[in-house]
């Protein structure tokens, strides 16, 4: 009598801070700050129980909406040397796991704002989760290299919903804001992609490295910066900001203008050799902190 034993392959058991990893913390990490700059310098009082609550949901909506991008773009994932040991496609967590996180992570994190602050700060964060995953994730990423730019409207989103979970409103400094992120973020991914191309051209995203070359890229770098430096220092001619503010922010967007054009000189092809690139995406965030803080240290000296 033969016996047959059938072997099931064990189940995958994701660790607490696999769950973590799906919320990218360290782009978390500017997406709360920025929004609580919104909320810091909105012009009415907000409870301190009902601002962390406002800053919570806005950290856990941009963890959800991270955990859905890397649902559907485990495929991706895998093919890239930068995200290749993300729970996913390093086989630490089952896709179904990561899906039901991410739609629960964000459906909280909406119905928590709307009812702990009001309803127009909740469904300007329920478009920008949806933005990104839908938008930016499904439709733009795999299509066109301009998935950055367009795609870089969920980013900007924070420091609006900040500013509207305190007032209820939204008006023309917090839609600065949202502009400046907006401009901020083509340079910002663009220079990263340049150090990083060989990773994009073998999973077929279409960056604009990978389809256009490095050398279009760089133009479009130095040109975005203009109109970013513009949105920068708008607050202040408008009486929105500031001096401090306004001199901050002009000093920052000149030194990014700077850098930018040393990567418009540079042309070298070899990563290794893309030393401005790399220079230009560490102050490129560094810049971004600076000029929202530099926004809520100039209100609280006005006050």
């Amino acid at each position: 009598m033969t016996t047959t034993v059938l072997e099931q392959s064990p189940a995958i058991t994701a660790d607490w801070r696999d769950f973590v990893a799906l919320t990218k913390p360290r782009v978390m990490t500017l997406v709360v700050f920025t929004g609580l700059c919104g909320l810091l310098v909105a012009p009415a009082p907000i409870h301190p129980v009902l601002a962390f609550t406002a800053i919570l949901c806005i950290a856990l909506g941009a963890g959800a909406a991270a955990a859905l991008n890397q649902w559907y773009e485990a495929d991706l994932d895998a093919l890239m040397k930068r995200t290749r040991n993300r729970p996913l496609p390093a086989g630490r967590m089952e896709r179904q796991s990561a899906l039901h996180f991410g739609v629960g992570l964000g459906v909280f994190s909406v119905l928590l704002m709307g009812l702990a602050t009001n309803w127009l700060a909740a469904a300007v964060l329920a478009v920008s989760i949806l933005f990104y995953v839908l938008v930016y994730t499904v439709w733009l990423k795999r299509r066109t290299p301009q998935n950055i730019v367009i795609g870089g409207a969920a980013g900007a989103f924070p420091p609006m919903i900040g500013w509207a979970a305190v007032t209820g409103d939204v008006t023309l400094l917090p839609f600065l804001l949202f502009t400046l992120i907006f401009l901020w973020t083509p340079p910002h991914f663009w220079a990263l992609s340049l150090f990083v191309r060989s990773d994009y051209a073998n999973a077929g995203v279409p960056m604009l490295p990978v389809v256009s070359g490095p050398t279009v890229t760089r133009q479009q770098i130095a040109l975005y910066t203009l109109p970013m430096a513009a949105a920068a220092t708008a607050p202040w001619p408008l009486g929105l900001a500031g001096a401090f503010y306004g001199i901050s922010a002009s000093a920052l967007s000149l030194l990014f203008l700077i850098l930018s054009l040393r990567v418009l000189a540079n042309r070298a092809t070899d990563p290794a050799a893309m030393k401005p690139e790399k220079r230009l995406f560490a102050f490129s965030i560094v810049y971004l902190f600076a000029i929202f803080g530099a926004l809520v240290l100039d209100r609280w000296l006005l006050a």
